[in-house]
């Protein structure tokens, strides 16, 4: 019976302290601030998030460029990222003046919100 009561008051305390532990998905982005114009740009993303099991990780990251999507990544309980932080690498040629958007979301408790970086023509 004491097994019982102390597995069940494990239960109830991890059930307690994993939200506290647990966070949303949030990203960075590391971009060169200029480029000449037609230059390759290689983009960074950066991803953080506290937990990374087939209950808990980050389902989704995404890149925009000036409003259109040029990366997506989607995850599953058997497809998660390799690791609570991570990173993906873009590659864009760069035209004109654009800003980068990107976004990671939590399955359990979502995106920390999107982080933006300006590209701008260099010469």
């Amino acid at each position: 019976m004491k097994i019982k009561g102390i597995l069940a008051l494990s239960l109830v305390l991890g059930l307690l302290v994993l939200p506290l532990l647990a966070n949303k998905s949030a990203v960075s982005i590391e971009a060169p601030a200029s480029v000449q114009a037609g230059e390759e740009a290689t983009i960074i993303i950066n991803v953080a998030h506290r937990g990374n099991s087939s209950l808990h990780y980050t389902r989704r990251l995404v890149v925009m460029a000036n409003g259109k999507e040029i990366a997506r990544w989607d995850f599953s309980p058997g497809h998660r990222p390799e690791a609570e932080n991570f990173s993906r690498e873009v590659k864009l040629k760069i035209e004109a003046e654009t800003e980068i958007e990107a976004e990671a979301s939590c399955n359990l408790h979502g995106s920390a919100g999107p982080a933006s970086a300006k590209i701008k023509i260099s010469g």
